[in-house]
């Protein structure tokens, strides 16, 4: 598991960052739970590593084309989404762009969370609600939102129709 290769004990996976019990990283790891995109970004986190990164075997030379059927592509029955990575393309790209798919009724959690990492989003189908700090944006197709590091945010399907947003995400890297 990706914990196991970070070199993360049994023991020290009593106290995971988020609130997680190591019962239920355990049922992730096994795939018999299905987090929420939020809590799947709290994970990796908690990891050390980007969401592409948590997704993807680690691979010492990623390739400079991703083939649209064969991408990595997570579900999330939680958020009713669909997540595929697009990158990133090379070991030190500082930006993760990914494709997320939400059907109608989903969200990327049940309240707006903070990523400490610049995001550009571009609506590519369908309607989408972005809760941005306090402000609630409609978004359609064609519409772009910039989401500054650390500010809280959370992206609902409230139509009846899925809609699929292009996420890319600016990590600083030192």
């Amino acid at each position: 598991s990706r914990r196991e290769g970070r070199g993360q004990k049994k023991e020290e996976r009593s106290h995971w960052p988020g609130g997680f019990s190591p019962s239920f990283i355990s049922q992730v790891e096994l795939r018999q739970a299905s987090p929420s995109i939020a809590s799947t970004e709290k994970i990796a986190s908690a990891l050390g590593v980007t969401l592409g990164e948590f997704f993807r075997a680690i691979d010492p030379t990623p390739p400079a084309v991703i083939r649209s059927d064969a991408r990595p592509v997570v579900q999330s029955e939680w958020s009713r989404a669909k997540i595929e990575a697009l990158g990133p393309f090379n070991k030190d790209s500082q930006f993760e762009p990914m494709v997320i798919t939400i059907q109608p009724g989903g969200a990327s959690g049940h309240k707006p969370y903070v990523r400490q990492a610049e995001q550009l989003a571009v609506v590519l189908m369908g309607t989408l609600e972005l809760t941005l700090e306090e402000e609630v944006h409609n978004l359609k197709r064609g519409d772009a939102a910039g989401i500054p590091a650390g500010n809280r945010h959370c992206w609902r399907n409230v139509s009846k129709r899925p809609a699929q947003i292009l996420i890319v995400t600016a990590h600083r890297r030192l």
